[in-house]
């Protein structure tokens, strides 16, 4: 691939986003060897009245989902997250420059993705430390990662309902066809 191609590719598309997927990685790694580095495993420091930073290792999926299955979870975690990032990799190079926000949301889920793959490949569990509570209730600990794949998911859902118009820039045979297909519809009910 010739440079000029590369620097079109990466002016012209959500892969422009690159640099902040980079930038949650890194913080995010930064925080979690910070956290390992500094803290006893289940150590909890209490920051505010609801929030506290935590160590914990989480062997399975958000919430801990699959977390006490022997050990063959952090290989099917680690396919998971690694196809998923090579998707959103790929969205993000189809992905028009003009759709900024879905952009930004494939950016955000690809760092957490890639910095929950980074922990289960090298140490067999992703680091935990953001412990959110309510009284006696704890919501299940999180890190970086967890954050910024939840506020990507989140742009993509609000991207999906308010943005129309950069739909049909990105696929307008698409939106063509369901406005075609409405007008049937809407032609089948008055003639019957």
């Amino acid at each position: 691939m010739r440079l000029s191609t590369l620097k079109k590719l990466f002016n012209d598309t959500g892969l422009r986003w690159l640099w902040l997927t980079l930038l949650c990685l890194i913080i995010d790694q930064v925080t979690k060897h910070w956290v390992a580095g500094t803290f006893e495993y289940g150590e909890t420091l209490s920051v505010l009245p609801f929030f506290n930073l935590y160590y914990v290792h989480n062997t399975g999926a958000a919430f801990s989902f699959l977390a006490d299955q022997g050990g063959w979870q952090r290989w099917f975690f680690t396919a998971i997250a690694s196809v998923a990032s090579i998707v959103f990799l790929v969205w993000m190079a189809k992905t028009p420059k003009q759709q900024r926000l879905l952009s930004i949301a494939f950016a955000l889920i690809l760092s957490g993705a890639v910095g929950n793959l980074i922990d289960r490949a090298l140490f067999g569990y992703v680091i935990d430390f953001l412990d959110f509570y309510w009284g006696d209730y704890h919501f299940a600990a999180f890190n970086i990662a967890d954050s910024v794949i939840f506020i990507g998911a989140a742009l993509m859902i609000f991207e999906s309902f308010t943005n129309k118009d950069a739909a049909q820039e990105a696929n307008p045979e698409a939106v063509d066809e369901s406005n075609n297909d409405k007008q049937k519809k809407k032609t089948n009910k008055i003639g019957s």
